[in-house]
């Protein structure tokens, strides 16, 4: 239905010839990252000075972010390549291969950009893509990404905890959950006139997973803004949960009392859950989870990792699901 084959030729993705449509974005990047005081190592950032952690390879605008003070924000393990992080993507708006988002994302227009705040909240209103990179400090968090097919990265991402969006939101009492939307743009997403997912694509959490301070709201990697393959100009990243949870090109966040019905939950209810929990002890219905392949280690000889429960933050994330059955809540 939705299987993925995977590509492990070699090869250079049309995304790295530079287009008009990719010059102009980025062009458009630049300007705004050098008003924001953004565009050199070592320039002064939003909240005082600013250096740098990690560097990409300078394709894109600059966006350093400062050391995280996040528990659990800094994994101490090897980076991914950016190459890898960069070319081995799910983002199906693009295509359902794994080098489909590199080769076809340049289409994507990251700029104008806003998003919409609305439901359960004191103060709904439209976000400008400016407002948002200046609504927190930037901080750079070096977090393990794993996928429910198996695979699994470690990234150096860009942005912000989620917790400091939505306080400015005011969410209501009523408020329970938090639902993402991201772009269904068929002009710029070939991937949306296929019938693979519902479309738009949506994404929920509940309110104290999306509070919690490691859930980030991403604006780039590697010291970088976000490729376009990689969710730009925003999206979320939630480290203890399976990548499809982490939306990406995110157009509106609304709150809700109810929980929403996320896009994979709708299509495969039985294969993915709302909560969708790293777990090694509950296994796809088509597949184990107790182990991963981390990209870039693809030699012979090769082992496979054991997956860790909350994909390794069980410390910082546990106490959100004591008493669940994560079985049942999977």
């Amino acid at each position: 239905m939705h299987f993925l084959r995977q590509r492990d030729g070699q090869r250079i993705p049309s995304s790295e010839i530079t287009s008009r449509e990719v010059y102009d974005s980025r062009r458009d990047w630049l300007k705004s990252a050098g008003a924001l005081g953004l565009t050199g190592l070592g320039l002064s950032g939003l909240a005082g000075p600013v250096q740098a952690q990690t560097a990409g390879p300078g394709k894109l605008a600059k966006l350093p972010g400062a050391k995280s003070s996040v528990a659990g924000a800094n994994v101490m393990e090897k980076l991914t390549a950016y190459k890898d992080v960069t070319s081995y993507n799910n983002f199906y708006e693009f295509g359902t291969d794994k080098s489909d988002p590199a080769e076809n994302a340049h289409t994507l227009k990251p700029r104008p950009w806003s998003v919409v705040i609305e439901g359960e909240c004191n103060k709904p209103g439209r976000w400008g893509l400016d407002d948002l990179l200046k609504a927190a400090p930037m901080e750079e968090r070096v977090y393990r990404l794993r996928c429910v097919e198996g695979w699994s990265m470690v990234v150096p991402w860009v942005g912000y905890s989620l917790s400091e969006l939505i306080k400015k939101a005011e969410p209501t009492g009523k408020a329970k959950y938090v639902e993402f939307t991201t772009l269904a743009d068929k002009a710029q997403m070939p991937g949306v006139r296929s019938g693979v997912l519902d479309w738009p694509y949506l994404e929920g959490l509940r309110l104290d997973e999306a509070m919690h301070p490691l859930t980030l709201m991403a604006f780039g990697l590697y010291g970088e803004v976000l490729p376009n393959q990689n969710g730009a100009p925003l999206r979320l990243v939630v480290p203890w949960k399976y990548g499809f949870k982490s939306a990406k090109s995110i157009v509106k966040i609304r709150f809700t009392e109810k929980q929403p019905v996320s896009s994979w939950t709708k299509a495969a209810q039985q294969e993915y859950g709302f909560f969708s929990n790293v777990n090694p002890l509950v296994d796809h219905p088509r597949w184990s989870q107790a182990t991963e392949r981390r990209i870039g280690e693809d030699g012979l000889f090769a082992k496979r990792r054991q997956t860790l429960m909350f994909n390794g933050y069980e410390a910082q994330v546990g106490q959100l699901y004591a008493g669940m059955d994560l079985k049942k809540n999977f």
